[in-house]
């Protein structure tokens, strides 16, 4: 093993400082593989020609990050990486032995097909109108903007999202029901201190998006999982269940896809209504629907139900934006503000991106992005289901269409989920496994993996599904 670290001669960053990073890269991109014993402290020391203290200060670090460990008599070993996005045992219940914290690692390899589950294409992101846009909201006759704004979100831009709403979702709510925060997780915060004194249980997907079991548990709830069925989530569990708070994903469920029809839509308000609960519907990306029109919210199909509708700009515009909204149902308005009062609460969300976002949608750029990037989308599903059949053809099967940025490919194969996981990351193709979705796993765990098509460029989706089934395959 040859470890050939390029050095900053400007001095701008300590020697220890610049090893430490480029091992670190180099596990983390998989160069150096687990359980790799390392050189020792002496003799990379002689190798690099420096002295032991940076060689063992980088080690240090690298250890206490979780990156390498030290076994006595041994030396340093590469550990073994959580599965990308993942905290180990996330989902099954096992969080791993007590006392010992391992960091939530992101997979930063560099992928030649890198179909990602969640990114946007942002090639055509507007960077010429937006930062227009951002330099008006800075001008200095506007220093109040600089201030922390209304604790709700800026009165302009949650005016301009109960517009889009209503005509792109079919949402009915004034700017008054609209809360704006930085991201989901501190809206789904407020959620659980507005309903934690009447519930204590929380209905959740399974599998599911596990940030809303995870959230509502760190603030004292129970969460109980609910399996879905090919049209969405078990009613008849749910009432078994006893319930009176579920998060659901109508529009394009996560991870599985499935778009719930307007029957079971209509079931899930009438439950809500028969046990006097609240439904979470999750939004993410109900406007990108790509063969017949987008799905109507389950918020706006009866009047005055406890539907609280969650939704945001990261995959109709961008992540970095840091813009997410909820819509809260009348009965808990005055709930909201006296937690306002109680907390004083400020706004979370950037105000000059708030400022300029809603400068972006009064001028119509918001509505034309989202027709650019349908378009652009539906011709990358398209090539990706194309692929997948002339490849794999029995050999796999495609979830979840039709919608959104991802579909599941489950995979016919007597390989494990992790041994296909390393041969695909070998082949330079990022398509990660969704079984940490399950909050309460199956006896039989399908080998389903995420295909990501909105990032990845569109001349490498063919070639990135050949190589992934050369790989599994051969």
């Amino acid at each position: 093993m040859l470890l050939t670290p390029t050095w900053d001669e400007n001095g701008n960053e300590p020697q220890y400082v610049q090893l430490y990073a480029y091992i670190k890269n180099e596990i983390v991109a998989g160069r150096l593989a687990e359980q790799t014993r390392l050189p020792s402290v002496r003799k990379l020391a002689d190798l690099l020609g420096l002295s032991t203290t940076p060689v063992e200060m980088a080690y240090q670090q690298l250890q206490a990050e979780g990156f390498i460990l030290s076994r006595p008599r041994s030396g340093y070993f590469v550990e073994e990486l959580p599965d990308p996005e993942v905290k180990p045992g996330a989902g099954t219940g096992f969080e791993g032995p007590v006392g010992i914290q391992r960091p939530l690692i992101r997979d930063g390899r560099n992928y030649e097909y890198d179909f990602h589950m969640s990114q946007n294409d942002f090639s055509l992101f507007p960077h010429t109108v937006w930062r227009r846009l951002y330099n008006q909201t800075l001008r200095l006759e506007q220093q109040e903007d600089l201030f922390y704004g209304d604790p709700q979100g800026e009165p302009g831009l949650r005016l301009q999202i109960a517009d889009y709403l209503r005509r792109y979702r079919g949402v009915v709510c004034s700017p008054d029901q609209i809360v704006i925060g930085a991201d989901q997780f501190g809206l789904l915060s407020l959620t659980s201190l507005m309903l934690k004194p009447q519930h204590q249980r929380f209905g959740v997907e399974n599998p599911g998006y596990l940030l809303y079991a995870n959230t509502f548990r760190q603030h004292g709830f129970e969460a109980v999982p609910i399996s879905l069925q090919e049209d969405g989530i078990n009613v008849s569990e749910l009432y078994e269940s006893g319930v009176q708070l579920l998060a659901v994903s109508p529009s394009h469920q996560y991870p599985r896809g499935m778009i719930m029809p307007i029957s079971k839509r209509l079931q899930l308000l009438e439950w809500a209504r028969n046990v006097n609960g609240y439904i979470i519907e999750d939004d993410y990306d109900g406007e990108f629907r790509y063969h017949g029109r987008p799905i109507p919210s389950l918020q706006g199909l009866m009047p005055h139900t406890n539907v609280i509708y969650l939704g945001g700009f990261a995959q109709v515009m961008a992540p970095a934006l840091c813009v997410w909204y909820m819509v809260l149902p009348e009965s808990l308005i005055g709930v909201y503000y006296e937690l306002l009062r109680e907390t004083l609460l400020e706004q979370s969300s950037s105000r000059l991106h708030q400022r300029t976002l809603q400068t972006f949608m009064e001028q119509g750029y918001l509505e034309k992005h989202v027709r650019k990037m349908r378009n652009v989308y539906r011709k990358k599903h398209d090539l990706l289901a194309q692929a997948v059949q002339e490849h794999f053809g029995d050999r796999a099967v495609m979830i979840g269409k039709d919608a959104g940025f991802h579909v599941l490919l489950r995979v016919d194969t007597s390989r494990s989920e992790k041994e296909l996981n390393k041969l695909a990351i070998q082949a330079g193709v990022r398509a990660s496994p969704a079984s940490f979705t399950w909050l309460q796993p199956p006896k039989e765990m399908p080998k389903e993996f995420f295909l990501g098509f909105a990032g990845i460029p569109i001349e490498k989706i063919g070639p990135g599904i050949k190589a992934l089934h050369e790989a599994w395959f051969g």
